[in-house]
């Protein structure tokens, strides 16, 4: 018989107590179980970032500027990102995975939803990642973004196989991906709406993140790059959209009554100038994103709120917290938040600070560090290894 695992987070300086039993919040704590004590603290959810990229997670130590600059979207993707993971090996990855991760929890963002791209490293890249999670205990949901930028069909496949490729635990999930429809063939979104049969899970695409998308799809004879994944059988219910900016307050709706989630992305879209999704009002069912960005959600909220204030969107404060309804979907919770039935995933803050993170009941930060490993060790091979990184981009 297996042993019940189990911990009791509190009472905190309101009084709160959180018993997690078994990874889930229970309605009573288990008299043997260990305490993690916060008088002097807060405990709240674990934040949830659902969309991101942790291949990118070296970019802040010194990634080369293009030159000439990108002008635009496409050219940004051309010059900057396609150049970056065409580039990455396993060594490169598990570095940025790691310290992207470490760096996630040590804010309180307890859950990733990650879109993974390495055209020259497919086979195993989901594995690296997996691992890191394992290692570090962040809650995870993993795809490989298929592509046909590079190599054609090939490249494709080999990406649609690699979603299939991890286990799934208590913590880890695996979904579908596709890069975005602009650098995929019918063929393949086709074949990738029957592997989420296969696998029984969701798709996970950009979708409509700049006008080219559109056009793209226009191009193919499809209304949009949402109809062409609905003609194609490419979109279960619960499959998660990245972005939308571009869709239309019909096509939002649309999207909401399949079921289907959509990720606002704040920093990302400002900064790479697409305009920002002012028609995700229209739909409940939006989460918050950061688009490979760090993932400390309160910073990303705080863009939130300052974009969306400028655009008059007054639903954009529930994005955070709908993030936690997606994760509960996924993992087939019966509830969210500190509520019972809710994954047992908290954090403590004391003065603002993170101090406590605890993910499906495993205590992941104590004394405001990393349990599973040192982050400072980890941040320092993440900046050797980013000089490397820099000079094989060098060749792509």
């Amino acid at each position: 018989m297996a042993l019940t695992r189990s911990i009791t987070v509190g009472p905190d300086r309101n009084g709160r107590t959180v018993s997690i039993i078994d990874g889930v919040i229970a309605e009573a704590a288990d008299p043997s179980a260990p305490i993690l004590a916060c008088p002097n603290g807060e405990i709240r959810p674990g934040a949830v970032c659902a969309h991101t990229h942790l291949y990118s997670g070296l970019a802040p130590y010194g990634m080369p500027a293009a030159e000439p600059a990108p002008v635009n979207f496409i050219e940004i993707l051309e010059k900057v990102w396609w150049r970056l993971d065409r580039a990455l090996d396993a060594q490169a990855l598990r570095a940025s995975a790691r310290d992207y991760i470490a760096k996630a929890l040590l804010s309180g963002t307890t859950s990733l939803i990650d879109h993974h791209e390495s055209p020259r490293f497919i086979k195993g890249s989901l594995q690296v990642l997996a691992n890191a999670a394992e290692e570090l205990g962040i809650r995870a949901l993993l795809t490989f973004g298929a592509t046909e930028r590079n190599f054609g069909r090939a490249e494709a496949e080999a990406g649609l196989i690699e979603c299939g490729n991890i286990e799934e635990n208590s913590r880890t999930r695996r979904l579908v991906g596709l890069h975005a429809s602009f650098t995929v063939s019918d063929a393949t979104i086709r074949a990738a709406g029957e592997l989420c049969c296969a696998l029984d899970t969701v798709m996970h695409v950009h979708v409509a993140e700049a006008e080219d998308d559109v056009d793209d799809a226009l191009a193919r004879g499809y209304a949009g790059p949402l109809e062409r994944l609905i003609a194609l059988d490419a979109l279960p219910r619960g499959s998660i959209l990245a972005h939308g900016v571009h869709l239309s307050a019909d096509q939002v709706c649309e999207v909401a009554e399949r079921g289907c989630w959509l990720v606002q992305n704040p920093r990302s879209n400002e900064g790479n100038r697409v305009g920002y999704p002012v028609n995700l009002r229209h739909s409940a069912n939006v989460a918050l994103g950061c688009d490979g960005w760090n993932a400390d959600m309160a910073v990303e909220e705080a863009a939130l709120l300052r974009l969306s204030a400028a655009h008059g969107d007054e639903r954009a404060a529930d994005r955070l917290d709908a993030g936690q309804r997606l994760i509960a979907e996924r993992f087939g919770s019966a509830a969210t938040g500190l509520l019972p039935g809710a994954v047992g995933d908290v954090v403590v803050r004391e003065k603002g600070m993170v101090t406590a993170v605890v993910v499906d009941g495993r205590v992941v930060v104590r004394d405001g560090g990393l349990v599973g490993a040192n982050a400072g060790t980890i941040e320092t091979e993440a900046k050797a290894e980013a000089q490397r990184l820099w000079k094989r981009m060098a060749a792509f």
